[in-house]
């Protein structure tokens, strides 16, 4: 026991007379169980390895949470509160919890454990404060035991790195990946382009140059055979977020690409109102250069090439939707988009 306390003691100035302060006033120190009794540093030794068990245990139950137990089923209920939710949380609380008990617990029991007294240094570290900070911090790693506590370290690495994995479950959470449903729209070859709103149909002669609309297909008003609406509901507001176009008219000779020139009419473009970058909804038109703005982040589009990306953080160009005109001298699509709309994503092949 002596020769622990002289030990300890070490780690003390034994004489003042250089310092501040003569005197810090320092307790006699006094030894935890763990520092004389080998099978007491055993016992915290096991305690803080269960704790990072308990957490890994944790972990895995909402992992098998997360599958078993469905959002919404009312008879999947505890207190009141939906299983789903109540297991999740449970669990992975507990989970960091554990965590940080046997973080605690190390810094307790197993830690070096020495008073030190620290004045107040200039701002500027000189090369010797930063050599000496570097011996610290090694000094630290040392007292920590970590390399000589093959049990408690490689529990704490078990439970820190299978306390990921619920991370990377939740990210499913984060919403359906797109698959092929922004690659297909309502429309289709000889619908009619209507007003946005009011549902009208649109005719060459009613969009002077410079003129820019907000529009979508006429089937999204009509009835099937038996006179009931084609779409009704959310699903109406969903089929609008992707078929929502801005039909703009130009003059034709500013018209630069032979593709958006085939899929004019009489200078009048229209591309998809959603925008490739992140589905901002555009319609910020610079009447003289037909360069069309984002709002959110401020891509620009070319309406008169394509729809390409001349400016921002945009990934695709706009795509241009196919226009022709009916007997009554309407506006009507040739066919749907040729290519996806809406925000890029990684399925999507680049630009």
């Amino acid at each position: 026991m002596s020769d622990q306390n002289s030990h300890d003691h070490d780690h003390v100035p034994s004489t003042f007379e250089d310092e501040p302060v003569a005197n810090p006033g320092l307790p006699a120190h006094t030894w935890r169980p763990t520092d004389v009794d080998a099978k007491a540093e055993k016992r915290a030794e096991r305690q803080v390895a269960a704790m990072f068990g308990l957490s890994m245990v944790c972990a895995v139950l909402f992992l098998v949470s997360y599958f078993v137990f469905d959002v919404g089923d009312q008879w999947d209920t505890v207190g009141g509160l939906g299983a789903s939710n109540v297991a999740l949380g449970v669990f992975l609380g507990g989970a960091l919890l554990f965590i940080g008990i046997g973080v605690i617990q190390w810094a307790r029991k197993l830690m070096g454990d020495h008073e030190m007294v620290e004045y107040r240094h200039p701002a500027k570290s000189s090369d010797e404060d930063r050599e000496a900070t570097l011996a610290a911090l090694s000094a630290g790693l040392e007292e920590s035991g970590i390399g000589r506590r093959p049990l408690v370290r490689n529990s704490l690495l078990g439970a820190v790195g299978i306390l990921g994995l619920p991370a990377i479950v939740m990210l499913r959470d984060l919403g359906p990946l797109p698959g092929d449903k922004l690659e297909h729209t309502l429309w289709r070859k000889g619908m009619r382009i209507v007003r946005d709103v009011v549902g009208t149909p649109i005719k060459v002669s009613d969009l002077e140059i410079g003129d820019l609309v907000n529009a979508e297909p006429e089937i999204l008003f009509a009835t099937d055979a038996e006179g009931e609406p084609v779409l009704e509901g959310v699903e109406v507001q969903i089929a609008k977020s992707k078929c929502a176009v801005i039909v703009h008219r130009m003059e034709p000779d500013d018209i630069v690409s032979e593709q958006t020139l085939n899929w004019s009419v009489d200078g009048i473009v229209a591309y998809s109102k959603i925008c490739t970058h992140v589905g901002c909804p555009i319609s910020l038109n610079e009447r003289t250069t037909h360069h069309l703005l984002c709002p959110c982040h401020q891509s620009t589009f070319d309406l008169t090439d394509s729809g390409k990306v001349i400016f921002g953080p945009a990934g695709h160009a706009l795509p241009q939707l196919p226009m022709a005109v009916d007997d009554e001298g309407y506006l009507i699509a040739q066919s749907d988009f040729t290519e996806p709309v809406g925000p890029s994503y990684w399925e999507r092949d680049p630009q």
